[in-house]
């Protein structure tokens, strides 16, 4: 057996430790906190299936309805995901696909009532927790940070098209 002078490792003092955490990652926190706090009310208030991946429908889809490339495209994620995630979503009722009136061979994937009342209160949950926030830190603070964050989006937005990400079922 080795002893400890003779490995490849490096004394802890080498250790590469940030002086705070980086903004990504307090982003991504606040992120899982939002969501778990928003999938905690909508299950209190009757949609205990939904979950974080579930956004990449419910985010994108269109009053009218929406085709799985479309939704693909715009939130980013694969094709076979999407595909998998509106066969979830279909089998709890929360949407229907139905014949593209354009395009014979393509389905529209629509709401459906209990997808809209979904939808409608993640909506709610999320103008919900955004006032709490404001009362915690301030209504300045807030909009000042929706502000940076939807100037963020939008740059992101004006990019060239994000490579699709594999997102597994587990999220």
């Amino acid at each position: 057996m080795p002893s400890p002078e003779s490995t490849d490792q490096k004394p802890e003092s080498s250790f590469p430790v940030p002086e705070r955490t980086p903004l990504p990652a307090l982003l991504d926190d606040a992120k899982r906190m939002g969501f778990g706090e928003l999938h905690r009310r909508l299950e209190a208030e009757g949609h205990p299936k939904l979950r974080n991946a579930h956004g990449c429908v419910f985010r994108y889809i269109q009053p009218e309805g929406s085709r799985l490339t479309e939704l693909s495209a715009q939130s980013g994620v694969t094709k076979q995901a999407v595909g998998e995630f509106v066969d979830e979503l279909e089998g709890y009722g929360y949407v229907e696909r139905i014949p593209d009136p354009l395009d014979g061979r393509a389905k529209i994937i629509r709401l459906t009532e209990r997808g809209r009342d979904a939808r409608l209160a993640a909506l709610r949950i999320f103008e919900d927790m955004e006032r709490e926030w404001a009362e915690r830190f301030g209504e300045r603070t807030i909009a000042e940070l929706r502000e940076v964050l939807e100037a963020l989006s939008e740059e992101r937005d004006r990019s060239a098209l994000v490579p699709p990400v594999l997102v597994t079922g587990s999220a």
